[in-house]
């Protein structure tokens, strides 16, 4: 279910995602690869493989069985005939427990011999999974939404210096992440 935690947005005080649709030749990745599946080596590619080393490589120095019996144990990643994907939002805490960092965004995905039907969830602006996900785990849920927005500015403010012509702006992400009645 953590997949699908993301939903939660829209039950917050923040603007709504906006799902993108695709429909088309299979280009979109879930979150970084295409949709793929792992398979054994059949004994072809095993064979294959072991005679395909480059001279740099470490396995150069290993005879032939050594190389064929480490390849047959190994798996190949092939592209996804029929199926199903559905990757949640990828973060990762960068320097503290509530410095968020915004990776991947969810996407939902059908393939069909190298056709795709895929959602991909957009947000509104850059910084709007980071204020979410401090919004989301690093307030208490006890508390209202006006007291949590304001623990949550505090502990991460999200205004950023923009320079243009020479001229310096400030941007607060929070106004293009809230809900108007929110701000």
């Amino acid at each position: 279910m953590k997949k699908f935690e993301f939903l939660k947005t829209y039950l917050s005080p923040f603007k709504p995602l906006k799902p993108k649709f695709y429909i088309g030749k299979t280009t979109i990745g879930t979150p970084i690869f295409y949709p793929r599946i792992w398979r054994k080596n059949s004994s072809k590619d095993a064979c294959k493989k072991a005679l395909d080393i480059s001279p740099k490589d470490y396995k150069s120095n290993w005879s032939f069985a050594e190389r064929y019996d480490y390849f047959r144990t190994c798996k190949t990643a092939v592209l996804k005939k029929i199926g199903f994907d559905f990757t949640g939002l990828y973060y990762k805490l960068k320097w503290s427990d509530v410095d968020y960092r915004f990776e991947y965004a969810p996407v939902w995905s059908f393939v069909f011999f190298g056709y795709q039907v895929a959602i991909v969830w957009s947000e509104p602006c850059s910084q709007y999974y980071e204020c979410w996900l401090t919004y989301y785990y690093a307030t208490d849920k006890k508390s209202s939404v006006k007291e949590r927005i304001e623990k949550v500015r505090e502990i991460n403010p999200n205004v950023w210096n923009h320079y243009e012509n020479g001229k310096k702006y400030q941007i607060d992400y929070w106004d293009k992440v809230l809900k108007n009645k929110h701000l």
